[in-house]
């Protein structure tokens, strides 16, 4: 075995066997790159100056301000104002609570851009609201996991950020645009497996449509949803760059919160920083952490080696697409969402790539895989999340989420090779 291929081995196996033993996901990034660059008898200063490369990046700016305007958002008394306006649009339907959800989701994600943050917030509300209506708690749990999927395809979404910068290349605007309609998709394809289960099941309908209490609810939430018009247009249009748009939207938040909404007061807001310091502690040591990992695979020309290995097992663009959404459907089930953007991207870009699928369009596809991935065990953070605000074993959420699965992949293969999905409205705002 030649001292290359060793190396990969070391940095490949050593950082699986510490996904295995339990190592939280930064910690096995760290070790891995370390023990390969210890055994490469490479300088370890390297660790340090990797580290600060990777986040010494103008665009990742936009990260902790999304984060910030989510967690002011979701602490401000939105979430309520977000189920009425949700409950106006889909509540008669069979099932009304089950598609407020979902709807709710739509909205709320693209806020918070989370979906940690939309189960947590609107599954302390919704899944009580749906058991005392009749629903079974864990259908109730079931769809407030995979609707919060949503938000991480609906602007602005800190992780398509993330993966612009993996990618190198790719406009921050043209992701926000690309993720409306799929995320608008995904919508729908869980509302008709809710709505079957909800015919089967006998479950109760909301009250009947009413234009006068739509307009209402819209009136009262449109403070909320302007948040994400100033970030969309502001940065398609040109006006602004993601990250002065988010910037804005901070402070946009926080006067919205603080004194139209007042959900928050001035004791509350630091309360509110503080979460967020801790969420973007993780997040930004995950980002560090991975470009020590991502240096390490450059340099051992892993994605060259990976590329030629997929291509090699067959020519047909169809098996291979098949093939990057398989392999990144597994790491979902072992690995966070960032990790894996920020690791899977340089490997696996270039054959999407190759075989025809856009910049774009891969970026909606790996996001939504990895929105799978939250889902499933044995590290979906967003099941366990789930499992804890609606008192429901997780063993009984993932038997309930087994339908939605389905839901969720045919929208994903739809995404896959359908590109108009995606690009049609990019294209049409240029």
């Amino acid at each position: 075995m030649s001292s290359e291929s060793l190396a990969i081995l070391i940095l490949l196996g050593s950082f699986f066997v510490l996904i295995l033993l339990r190592f939280p996901i930064a910690y096995a990034v760290a070790l891995s790159s370390f023990f390969c660059l210890l055994y490469q008898g490479l300088p370890l200063t390297t660790i340090c100056q990797q580290m600060v490369k990777g986040i010494s990046s103008f665009s990742l700016m936009a990260v902790p301000f999304f984060i910030t305007m989510g967690c002011l958002m979701g602490s401000g008394g939105i979430s309520k104002k977000l189920i009425a306006l949700a409950d106006s649009c889909v509540g008669w339907m069979r099932g009304g609570m089950a598609m407020v959800n979902i709807v709710a989701s739509y909205f709320f994600g693209g806020i918070s851009g989370s979906a940690s943050a939309d189960t947590a917030s609107l599954g302390t509300i919704l899944i009580p609201m749906m058991v005392d209506q009749g629903y079974d708690d864990d259908f109730s749990t079931a769809v407030t996991i995979t609707s919060s999927c949503e938000g991480l395809l609906v602007p602005p979404s800190h992780n398509m950020v993330i993966y612009a910068t993996a990618a190198g290349g790719v406009s921050v605007g043209s992701l926000f645009l690309a993720g409306y309609i799929p995320g608008a998709l995904l919508v729908l394809s869980l509302m008709v497996g809710s709505y079957i289960i909800s015919v089967k099941r006998n479950y109760p309908k909301g009250e009947k449509f009413s234009f006068k209490n739509l307009f209402k609810q819209l009136s009262v939430s449109f403070w909320a949803l302007a948040a994400v018009l100033i970030v969309v247009f502001g940065v398609v249009g040109g006006v602004f760059t993601a990250t002065e748009s988010a910037a804005i939207a901070v402070i946009y938040s926080l006067i919205v919160s603080i004194f139209i909404y007042k959900g928050l007061d001035w004791k509350g807001v630091w309360k509110v920083f503080e979460d967020c310091v801790d969420t973007l502690s993780i997040v930004l040591i995950l980002i560090s952490t991975s470009s020590i990992f991502g240096y390490c695979l450059t340099r051992l020309h892993v994605p060259d080696l990976a590329a030629n290995a997929i291509i090699g097992l067959t020519d047909n663009p169809i098996i291979l697409a098949l093939l990057l959404n398989l392999i990144l459907f597994v790491l979902g089930c072992i690995m966070d969402m960032a990790p894996i953007i920020l690791i899977a991207t340089p490997i696996l870009y270039p054959i999407a790539t190759s075989i025809g699928i856009d910049p774009i369009q891969f970026g909606i596809m790996l996001v939504l895989n990895c929105g799978i991935g939250l889902l499933t065990p044995p590290v979906g953070a967003v099941l366990f999340i789930g499992s804890a605000v609606g008192k429901v074993p997780m063993e009984r959420v993932v038997k309930a989420t087994l339908p939605f699965y389905l839901c969720m992949i045919v929208t994903l293969l739809l995404i896959t090779f359908v590109p108009a999905i995606s690009l049609w409205l990019p294209s049409v705002l240029g």
